[in-house]
């Protein structure tokens, strides 16, 4: 069982930054992807970024320009850095990450999730 701890969230005004954070209690060496989601209010959860343990990232057509995802295996942690927030960023940001376990079997572990509030 992974369990997985997201930090960063908070209210900044639209154009600022923040950066979100997602610890893990297991080398996330282990895990092949991991990704944020975040999900609106009256909204489904969406992908916002996700990078494979070899580092390839995608993002989410809304994001792209002006967040990054990254990972720090020796800290097990993944970050979320967003730049220039609009106040459509506003939601509920979860960390996701996904456990290969091998004959086409994988395993999905969530966080509690971070807010992010963006003041327009």
């Amino acid at each position: 069982q992974v369990q997985l701890v997201e930090s960063g969230g908070g209210l900044v005004q639209a154009g600022g930054s923040l950066r979100l954070s997602c610890a893990a209690s297991d080398s996330i060496s282990n895990l092949d992807t991991m990704g944020w989601y975040r999900q609106a209010p009256g909204k489904p959860r969406e992908l916002v970024a996700r990078i494979t343990s070899g580092g390839v990232t995608n993002y989410a057509d809304s994001v792209k320009g002006r967040f990054t995802i990254s990972r720090d295996n020796a800290k097990n942690t993944v970050y979320l850095q967003m730049n220039s927030l609009k106040a459509e960023d506003t939601a509920v940001y979860y960390c996701n990450a996904r456990l290969d376990r091998g004959s086409y079997s994988w395993a999905y572990y969530w966080g509690q999730g971070t807010r992010v509030t963006v003041s327009s």
